[in-house]
């Protein structure tokens, strides 16, 4: 099965550094944007094996807050 992710990136001291906008926590960097795309892809396969091994997470609920501007 194949996602799509928003990559966002920019340059840093020469070095390409970015992550995945949809799942915070995947970053990488390399020397070149094709080597940055190759090393998230790396973190975020890392990411989803370390997700499966995981302990399962309590429940979290969601409810919409209203507050004045």
């Amino acid at each position: 099965m194949k996602r799509n992710f928003t990559l966002e990136y920019w340059l840093d001291d020469g070095w390409y550094v970015g992550g995945l906008k949809e799942v915070p926590g995947v970053f990488s960097q390399g020397e070149s944007l094709q080597e940055l795309e190759e090393n998230v892809r790396d973190a975020y396969e890392l990411m989803m094996e370390d997700e499966e091994e995981v302990i399962p997470r309590a429940e979290v609920h969601t409810k919409e807050l209203g507050v004045e501007v």
